[in-house]
């Protein structure tokens, strides 16, 4: 039997998703909570790896068992076992030729930042932070020029294993609430911390160091040199997958449960 889960975790008490032999990684305790459950050992695939410190409110994974339980146990049994930070929202049964990586053909992700001139303290590790005024029109502007297929090369970490550093983004949109900026980024997949790289040379404009028009030179140099230093992962949030409509998950599984901006 193959199911799938929806699943919500903090980043920041995490090493991110991958298992390491530490075990303090998203993926080794959600497969421990699962064992307890399953009864065995099992292994969880998910629809997109996260880094230290990167954020989900709507990872989708699946794993295989021989075990029959009731959907509430793979939800309510196993956050029993897990620990704070991460917990499963829901629960479906599919079949095997369901893979939540390789099915999924779009991402969603949004990036929360904090702009003030002093850090924060409540919302430490969960937002992004930059002490200098930031022009979210500019910012805008220059984001425009992401829309479209491209070769996001420039944006992309030396170690990213993707084999084309082409990508489709479908929407992009910088958006102000008083002190907090939501950088939002909708595509067919992402290089490795592309994003986080992508709103570092957002605040960049921002800040006023390019004017708007210096992302779309970027974007075309293809030379991840020219571009700005790589952003924290504090704010980042996974918050979107979706799949075949025909697949029986929450909303087709196209769930998109963003992070609010907090109040200013």
């Amino acid at each position: 039997m193959r199911v799938a889960l929806g699943i919500e975790y903090a980043g920041d008490r995490f090493e991110g998703w991958q298992s390491q032999r530490h075990g303090r990684t998203v993926q080794d305790a959600l497969e421990a909570a699962l064992a307890r459950i399953a009864g065995d050992p099992l292994r969880v695939h998910c629809a997109g790896r996260t880094d230290t410190g990167v954020h989900a409110t709507a990872q989708v994974v699946h794993f295989d068992t021989t075990a029959v339980r009731a959907a509430s146990a793979w939800v309510r049994g196993v956050n029993t076992y897990l620990p704070a930070g991460v917990a499963v929202r829901w629960a479906v049964e599919v079949d095997d030729s369901f893979h939540a990586r390789f099915l999924a053909f779009e991402r969603r992700y949004r990036y929360l930042l904090f702009n003030s001139p002093t850090r924060p303290a409540l919302l430490a590790g969960r937002v992004g932070w930059f002490h200098m005024p930031l022009d979210e029109v500019k910012m805008a502007e220059a984001a425009a020029c992401l829309l479209g297929q491209h070769d996001f090369s420039a944006f992309r970490a030396a170690e990213c294993q993707a084999k084309t550093p082409i990508r489709d983004m479908r929407e992009v949109a910088v958006t102000r609430m008083g002190s907090y900026l939501a950088f939002d980024f909708r595509a067919d997949g992402f290089l490795h911390h592309m994003i986080r790289n992508l709103v570092g040379a957002l605040v960049y404009v921002g800040k006023g160091r390019y004017p708007p028009g210096w992302l779309a030179e970027v974007l075309a140099g293809c030379d991840r040199s020219r571009a700005a230093p790589t952003f924290a992962p504090d704010g980042l949030y996974l918050c979107g997958v979706s799949y075949p409509p025909h697949w029986p998950l929450p909303d087709d599984g196209r769930i998109i449960a963003l992070p609010q901006l907090p109040l200013a």
